[in-house]
């Protein structure tokens, strides 16, 4: 493998970066006092933020999907957001509503704009396929654009904002799946499993008592917004960019490079965005380490939670019990750094 160069970073730039992964291992830290274990969700999750991006989060009720998000939010001193998503909701039940009121010096009407629960920074979309697609579309130009518009009106929404949506894998009947549009938003898809014995034993223990978990504040808005920009002005040496090029266009079934498990197994691989954020996540894992340039090693290691929500596997596929996740595997064993 060819290890990533670059220039010395300058005093002040050195500086930044070690206040930046400084901050982040802090926060890290103050979301393991009270989430139990679940290590490389908390990784993930905390790339994702960094990065600038928005989070898919999979998993069986009970496994603490809500308290996460929960626990970053009080961490990092944000305005916090939950949205409960159910059959009924409307897209104005998400952005927020016009009303009419009656001036009572002048006497006349005035229409006069109640924001909603977007209008965060962190937002919990829990449970977002048990929404029709309208209401699911509502949160497109939030995580897209920073804004909603509401009657014509164009309305801001304060950065940072970082969106985590909920799905239970195990109850499919009533829901409706998100579209590959809508899916291709989110920057990570993050699969949440059971605890293991030993961190299972310490839930049980700890969470059964009198005593309250719960997060202090180690970070501002303002810090995490300067963190993401420090994200952005990581060098990617030219191996990185080859590598996530390479991996992306050997997703293609079509494409001359991708191997017999892609042309198998693939309906339709992923697109340029897939690649944006392997590199995002591949410059903030190398944050989160310590490191100030990233290394192909970095883009393994994001690409499961960046590639299993983008890929599409054909009828074979699941006819074969074959996972997007199997197919990934067979993809970074036919595709070294």
């Amino acid at each position: 493998m060819t290890s990533a160069t670059s220039p010395n970073p300058t005093p002040s730039t050195a500086a930044a970066f070690e206040a930046a992964g400084s901050l982040v291992g802090t926060l890290d830290a103050e979301i393991g006092r009270v989430i139990v274990g679940q290590a490389q969700v908390r990784r993930e999750v905390l790339l994702c933020l960094i990065a600038g991006g928005h989070c898919l989060l999979r998993g069986v009720p009970g496994l603490a999907k809500t308290l996460l998000i929960k626990t970053l939010a009080d961490a990092v001193q944000l305005k916090f957001s939950r949205i409960q998503f159910t059959p009924d909701l409307m897209p104005s039940d998400i952005l927020g509503t016009e009303v009419i009121e009656d001036d009572a010096s002048g006497g006349k009407r005035h229409v006069r704009f109640i924001p909603g629960p977007v209008f965060a920074n962190i937002i919990l979309a829990d449970e977002i396929n048990r929404t029709p697609p309208r209401t699911q579309a509502a949160l497109l130009e939030a995580m897209q654009e920073y804004q909603v518009t509401v009657g014509g009106v164009r309305y801001p929404l304060e950065r940072p904002l970082f969106v985590l949506a909920t799905e239970n894998p195990i109850e499919q009947e009533g829901t409706y799946p998100l579209p590959e549009a809508q899916l291709d938003r989110f920057m990570f898809n993050v699969v949440i499993d059971y605890p293991d014995a030993n961190d299972e034993r310490r839930i049980l223990a700890e969470t059964t008592t009198g005593v309250e978990r719960s997060a202090s504040h180690v970070a501002t808005g303002a810090e995490l917004e300067s963190v993401r920009a420090l994200v952005r002005e990581l060098p990617a040496a030219s191996n990185v960019v080859d590598y996530a090029l390479r991996l992306i266009r050997a997703t293609r079934p079509n494409d001359a490079s991708s191997p017999a498990s892609v042309r198998e197994w693939v309906r339709w691989g992923v697109g340029p965005r897939a690649g944006q954020a392997l590199l995002l996540g591949a410059k903030a894992s190398a944050l989160l380490d310590g490191r100030s340039v990233p290394a192909p090693d970095d883009v393994t290691r994001v690409a499961y939670p960046v590639l299993r929500h983008r890929l599409l596997v054909n009828f074979q596929a699941e006819a074969d019990g074959v996972s997007p996740d199997d197919v990934i595997g067979k993809l970074l064993d036919a595709v070294r750094p």
